[in-house]
């Protein structure tokens, strides 16, 4: 780990997958402290992560006890001071259903074979042959067509994602954002070939951006944490980075320091030392 700043931060803002979780998806007892002792220091502590609300019932225990974490990739901040099972949507950034459309058609042009699944804010939904890239199984699969019609869910929808079965994922990458940028935010956050697909200029970074700024917290007062492309606008917009040991070579390019791998506690050595070290 390189020097980091000499003073305690305002936030601390953290990707969760391949960054503050293990390999396992548990949170070390290790992490777990640390983030705590962050708290009791006076220090905001914000998740910033790809997953929907749904998904964060498994790292309950250690919530920011302000209870705000942005999900889907910036696409949305939750309010989950009521519990994992009834998260309160504060702020959604949709994706319209003609936009998303125009970048699915795009990208089955481009790379056919191409498969999809919608995220809203409350319900996931795929396509027959999409991976079970989360555990639920969602309603019955149907074309993602009929997934974006406004007629199928009255919930905004925040993210499609697509995956290719044989593609390598930074090919899929780049094929991606060059068939389908010109439409929706393109990126990736996790290492297979699937990518999100979000509104233009929704990104990590926009939505922690937006959340400092609503607090007079300015980008030199946070340190942000993540390993993988989705990660990259939240890394490069706060003033004090880190990638993980463990993350994609875009991450590492956009972080301003480096720490541990996630599974060696790495933003648990990067909080420990800036306790240890930092004063107000």
């Amino acid at each position: 780990m390189t020097t980091g700043p000499s003073r305690l931060p305002a936030l601390l803002a953290t990707d969760l997958d391949g960054t503050l979780l293990r390999d396992d998806h548990t949170v070390s007892p290790r992490t777990a402290a640390a983030l705590a002792a962050a708290e009791d220091a006076g220090v905001d502590v914000l998740f910033v992560t790809g997953r929907p609300a749904w998904m964060l019932a498994r790292v309950a225990a250690v919530l920011p006890r302000h209870g705000m974490v942005v999900c889907n990739n910036g696409a949305a901040v939750v309010d989950v001071r009521g519990g994992t099972d009834a998260p309160r949507f504060v702020t959604v950034d949709p994706l319209a259903g003609g936009t998303a459309l125009a970048a699915v058609e795009a990208l089955r042009r481009a790379v056919p074979g191409t498969m999809f699944a919608v995220e809203r804010t409350h319900s996931y939904h795929r396509e027959a042959d999409f991976p079970p890239v989360y555990l639920t199984a969602g309603s019955a699969p149907r074309p993602v067509e009929e997934l974006l019609d406004g007629d199928h869910d009255d919930a905004p929808v925040l993210k499609v994602l697509a995956h290719h079965p044989a593609l390598d994922p930074a090919d899929f990458l780049a094929l991606a954002r060059g068939a389908a940028g010109d439409h929706v935010q393109v990126t990736q956050a996790l290492p297979m070939a699937l990518v999100d697909l979000s509104a233009r200029g929704v990104s990590k970074g926009s939505a922690l951006a937006r959340h400092c700024a609503e607090r007079g917290i300015a980008a030199e007062e946070v340190v942000a944490f993540g390993d993988m492309p989705n990660d990259v606008e939240m890394l490069a917009w706060a003033g004090t980075s880190y990638a993980m040991g463990n993350a994609h070579p875009a991450a590492l390019a956009a972080a301003t320091h480096r720490t541990a791998d996630n599974n060696g506690d790495g933003v648990a050595v990067v909080i420990e030392h800036l306790l240890a070290t930092a004063h107000r």
